[in-house]
C-alpha cells in the first residue's frame, strides 16, 4: 500500500464543509487522481487514530478555464479530486475548534 499521506493531500476547509461536521460528521478531504474508495478508507483509519469510517464518496472536479489578461490566452486550472468521508466513530480533532 502507499504512504496514506500520499493518498490523502489535504483537508477541505469551508462553511459547507463545517457545517457537514456539525449535522452528519461527514469530512471532506482533496485526495489523490488514482486513489480509490478502500484505500481512501484505510488511509483515513491509519492517519487519524481512533476513528472508524463507515462511508466513502468520491468526486471529480474539472478544473476552471482562466483567462489571462495581460496577452489575452487562456489556461486552465487542475484537475481534482475529492472524497466525502463519513465517520461511524471518533472525530477528526483538524476540524474542531
Amino acid at each position: 500500500m502507499k504512504d496514506p499521506h500520499d493518498i490523502i493531500i489535504k483537508p477541505v476547509i469551508s462553511e459547507k464543509t463545517y457545517l457537514q461536521v456539525e449535522q452528519s460528521n461527514t469530512y471532506t478531504f482533496v485526495v489523490a487522481p488514482s486513489a480509490i474508495k478502500p484505500q481512501i478508507k484505510e488511509a483515513i483509519e491509519l492517519i487519524f487514530d481512533g476513528v472508524k469510517v463507515s462511508k466513502v464518496n468520491t468526486l471529480n472536479r474539472k478544473g476552471k478555464r482562466v483567462r489571462n489578461r495581460r496577452n489575452n490566452t487562456f489556461s486552465k486550472r487542475s484537475d481534482s479530486k475529492r472524497a466525502i468521508v463519513t465517520l461511524s466513530e471518533g472525530e477528526i480533532e483538524l476540524f474542531t475548534s
